[in-house]
């Protein structure tokens, strides 16, 4: 051993590194996504109503360490408006893992995608970590080895700084026994150079371990990211997928957010399972064409020709003025006429929105309206879909809704949705899910419509009613019941509206649906959700 120095100026020069590192440890980092205790009391409130991440936290951390601050970190990269990532010399080596695998969920490509859908929403978040559960294990499974080898850096590092408070408590002894000098005793220069030398051992002994870690990490980093980015990019389509849904059935964002967690999971899987969920793009579809006729509807609709008229509508002007175009010695004079609005026109009995009373959907739920068509679709869905964006609207002109399902005359059930109160959403989905089966019967279903205009106009002296019929079978009629049909009818004043669904001759001349209606229909392609585009115009 070198001579060691005997004052204790010099002994302390030598020892400045240790005694910094020894009073000035930085602070370590257990979570690698910066928030704030609001942030935090969020997670813990979800996690808390969520026996799912529970369960996920308790099976990942039978095989791994610290998985429960990994949750906590991938849930608030989802729900924070700016997650952003401590530095990794901020963080304790044991969550040097944990700080990997969440960079490289927000490092991933789809990761913007997914956060747009997530951002400020502890549900989604939520649901946006249990998609990627398999993801988080594939990726903890790869961190195997580099968290081994972070455990020795963390033990390596330790001792490294417990040998720098040595050579602080070595010098403090040294400085006891100082002389008034500043000499100081061989046997406690010697401590001190002792402990010293072994401090560089131990920083040593660290830094060869940190570098082993990091070479650990980025053998693991490929493995990593590829599952990464294979988790994001499913949990980004549950997202989707979920978000489509609740559009599909009317569920805004506003009433989302006031839902309670457990009833929001539910929802989400009573629409993702059975026919509910084979049926949302078929009703999202209907709902956008419906508010697409809603916005561009208009007063007079082109109907039915019933002959020539004069005006300067260029859509109906007939072919015989149109050929005038044709010869230029005869344009000035089509511009002439044009400009008076003496053109000849085609002339047509419009279609009137003129319907105030309730909006009353008729569903046939027999047997055969359970046959699938075109892309799959079942007549049902077809029907139902039709039906739910009639609800929307009814609401949207203020008008009671019903919707009456049916099949034989012994079957029959009514969901009502008053325009003057919300329409739970529970009841939507009773109705679209209720079936009847059986055979099928127009007077019983028709006849609690007339019934409930009837008491509508009893109450209110609202008239007007408007009842769309939606079935694939004809069926006959007594004519003592089309008597109080029609008296009813002229009486109240509503209009009905027939769509023969998957059966061209229920909607024939002829049919009994024919005498029944004002307005008939065939529907042969399920996908076809504009077929029934001008139902939408007139009611």
């Amino acid at each position: 051993m070198d001579q060691a120095p005997n004052r204790l100026d010099e002994l302390a020069n030598r020892a400045a590194k240790w005694l910094a590192l020894s009073a000035a440890a930085p602070a370590r980092h257990t979570a690698a996504v910066v928030a704030d205790r609001f942030d935090r009391l969020t997670w813990r409130d979800t996690y808390e109503q969520s026996a799912a991440l529970r369960e996920l936290a308790g099976e990942l951390g039978e095989r791994h360490a610290h998985t429960a601050d990994l949750l906590t970190d991938a849930f608030l990269a989802a729900y924070r408006a700016g997650p952003r990532l401590r530095e990794p010399a901020e963080m304790d080596p044991s969550r040097m893992v944990n700080h990997r695998i969440v960079g490289a969920l927000l490092e991933s490509p789809g990761f913007a995608e997914l956060h747009r859908e997530t951002v400020g929403d502890p549900y989604a978040a939520a649901m946006a970590v249990l998609a990627q559960a398999t993801a988080l294990r594939r990726m903890l499974d790869e961190s195997g080895p580099a968290r081994e080898r972070d455990e020795r850096a963390e033990r390596t590092r330790q001792r490294a700084e417990d040998a720098a408070a040595a050579v602080a408590e070595a010098l403090r002894q040294a400085a006891d026994e100082a002389d008034e000098d500043g000499t100081v005793s061989g046997p406690a220069a010697d401590a001190v150079q002792a402990v010293q030398q072994a401090a560089e051992s131990a920083e040593a002994a660290a830094r060869r371990a940190a570098l082993d870690a990091g070479q650990a990490h980025a053998v693991a980093l490929p493995g990593i990211r590829a599952a990464a980015r294979s988790g994001v990019a499913k949990s980004a389509a549950a997202a989707r997928e979920e978000a489509a849904l609740m559009r599909a059935w009317g569920v805004g964002s506003g009433e989302l957010e006031r839902m309670p967690f457990d009833g929001r999971a539910r929802l989400a899987e009573r629409l993702r399972t059975g026919r509910l969920a084979q049926w949302a793009e078929l009703i999202g579809r209907f709902r956008q064409m419906a508010e697409g006729e809603r916005a561009r509807k208009v007063e007079n609709a082109t109907g039915e020709l019933i002959g020539v008229t004069l005006g300067d509508d260029l859509s109906r002007v007939i072919p015989s003025e149109l050929a005038n175009l044709g010869l230029p010695e005869l344009r000035a004079v089509f511009a002439a006429r044009y400009a008076a609005g003496e053109l000849m026109l085609y002339d047509s009995q419009g279609e009137q929105a003129t319907g105030r009373g309730a909006v009353i959907a008729c569903v046939d739920t027999s047997h055969s309206m359970y046959e699938a068509g075109p892309g799959g679709i079942t007549r049902e869905a077809w029907a139902k879909a039709c039906a739910l964006a009639l609800l929307d609207q009814a609401r949207q002109a203020g008008r009671d809704f019903v919707g009456i399902l049916f099949s034989a005359a012994d079957k029959l059930q009514v969901f009502r949705f008053p325009a003057d109160r919300p329409a739970p959403l529970a009841r939507t989905l009773d109705f679209a899910e209720t079936f009847l089966g059986g055979g099928t019967s127009y007077q019983r279903p028709l006849s609690a419509a007339g019934e409930l205009l009837e008491e509508e106009f009893n109450d209110s002296s609202r008239t007007r009613g408007d009842i769309v019929m939606l079935t694939d079978d004809d069926c006959g009629v007594t004519e003592e019941w089309m008597r109080g049909w029609n008296d009813a009818k002229r009486r109240l004043g509503f209009r009905v509206f027939g769509v023969g669904i998957g059966a061209p001759r229920v909607a024939e001349a002829g049919s009994v649906l024919e005498a029944l209606c004002d307005n008939l229909r065939s529907i042969e392609d399920f996908t076809d959700v504009h077929a029934a585009a001008d139902l939408f115009r007139v009611i």
